[in-house]
């Protein structure tokens, strides 16, 4: 992978963010790290993932934030979804990784074997 790097987004608090960093750390791959407390993902930034992944795979539907905020129950389209999950990181399953146009959603270290 070279100079190249990967940009993870995530929170501090996730476990699977944490273990994503970690990967890459001890591969001596660079990490752009993006807190979606601090900074939420763009909804064209979420597109690019929903068109690989499909928006479905993208909702946390365990998170505690998805069931507070009453989403259990509801039936968006892929657009209002995007509009959630850019305003309402925290129901975001993650880590979403990106290196140059390859993209993971979740723990997915098979695939980020194959980039290292």
């Amino acid at each position: 992978m070279g100079a190249a790097q990967v940009q993870v987004f995530g929170t501090k608090g996730c476990r699977n963010t944490r273990k994503a960093e970690r990967f890459f750390k001890e591969r001596r791959i660079k990490i752009h790290f993006v807190d979606l407390k601090q900074r939420a993902a763009s909804k064209g930034e979420l597109r690019r993932f929903a068109q690989k992944f499909g928006v479905d795979a993208l909702i946390d539907r365990d998170s505690k934030r998805f069931r507070s905020l009453g989403l259990h129950q509801a039936h968006y389209g892929e657009d209002r979804w995007l509009e959630i999950l850019a305003d309402e990181p925290l129901v975001l399953r993650t880590p979403l990784v990106r290196h140059g146009n390859q993209l993971t959603i979740g723990h997915a270290e098979d695939s980020w074997r194959d980039w290292a």
